[in-house]
């Protein structure tokens, strides 16, 4: 599988990467899925803190240990659970940070996290702050780099300004074009990757297509809309190949991107997701299709 290189990093991660939140806890099976992505040419895995109580890093950490030096792991700070465990606050305090890597490491057996990332973020934010911590953090080995993940473009700005981040998390997909409005060219600008989530809007941009929608609809999308623009793009553009295939590839067309995270819950799933990165190419014409199909959008009008 292709790799591209992360920001100005020295990390290359594979254009798919491999969203561990949808792996689940039984370990066994959680083994398969990720050691399926690991025969496909996956080497880029992204955890965090938050899922299932820090129990998904434990079994990322120990399905990987004997590859550590062959992957990248990401995972994710920001949010901490309460003494129930029934909700979680936002906590991007130098000292949390600072306290969560250290229970991150011990989670995922190793003595350092390839990639860091704030898992949120808003404008009021200590900002300087929580760059302090990740800065000195990778002084003193524990990350060898950090990102945020988020789609909001004036915390975006913030870290592009203020920051060494060499990436930054969103969702992106062909039904959620907001990041191609500011986030996606700035970042290019600066030479800083996208790792782009949802690739597949919830399953709406896999072959089931409207099996997966609901009445409520997608976003700035109603069910009549999605009635009327999956069936086109379909027809348009993935008449001759699997609409995942289509999907996964319109968002690594794009120059920012450096991978496309998805979750996958079962060996299989990760074999079709491979097989769609390693296909042909989008051609400039089809990317020009579908963002022509999708421009009348109520994202387009009321942006």
């Amino acid at each position: 599988m292709k790799k591209r290189q992360l920001g100005n990093s020295d990390l290359y991660v594979s254009e798919l990467g491999l969203g561990c939140m949808s792996i689940g806890t039984e370990e066994a099976a959680a083994r398969r899925i990720i050691e399926a992505a690991l025969e496909e040419g996956i080497n880029y895995f992204d955890t965090a803190d938050l899922y299932d109580f820090g129990v998904n890093e434990k079994i990322v950490g120990q399905t990987l240990t004997d590859v550590r030096e062959q992957v990248i792991i990401a995972t994710k700070v920001g949010n901490r659970w309460n003494d129930e465990r029934t909700s979680w606050s936002w906590d991007p305090s130098k000292k949390y940070i600072k306290e969560a890597v250290k229970n991150s490491l011990k989670r995922l057996g190793t003595d350092y996290i390839d990639l860091y990332q704030l898992h949120g973020g808003t404008i009021e934010d200590p900002v300087d702050e929580t760059i302090e911590a990740f800065e000195e953090l990778k002084t003193e080995g524990f990350i060898r780099y950090y990102g945020i993940s988020s789609i909001r473009p004036n915390v975006i700005k913030e870290f592009v300004e203020k920051s060494s981040i060499v990436s930054v998390m969103m969702q992106y997909s062909i039904l959620d074009r907001r990041p191609e409005e500011v986030a996606l060219p700035l970042l290019h600008e600066h030479g800083i990757s996208v790792v782009t989530r949802g690739p597949l809007a919830k399953g709406l941009l896999s072959d089931k297509l409207l099996d997966k929608a609901s009445e409520k609809g997608y976003l700035d999308y109603n069910f009549e809309e999605l009635q009327a623009v999956l069936p086109l793009v379909k027809e348009k553009v993935a008449a001759s190949r699997s609409f995942t295939e289509v999907a996964l590839q319109y968002n690594l067309a794009n120059p920012a991107v450096a991978s496309v995270v998805a979750g996958a819950s079962s060996p299989e799933q990760i074999k079709r997701n491979a097989a769609a990165v390693r296909s042909q190419p989008l051609s400039f014409e089809e990317v020009a299709i579908i963002k022509e199909l999708t421009k009348a959008s109520i994202y387009q009008q009321h942006r």
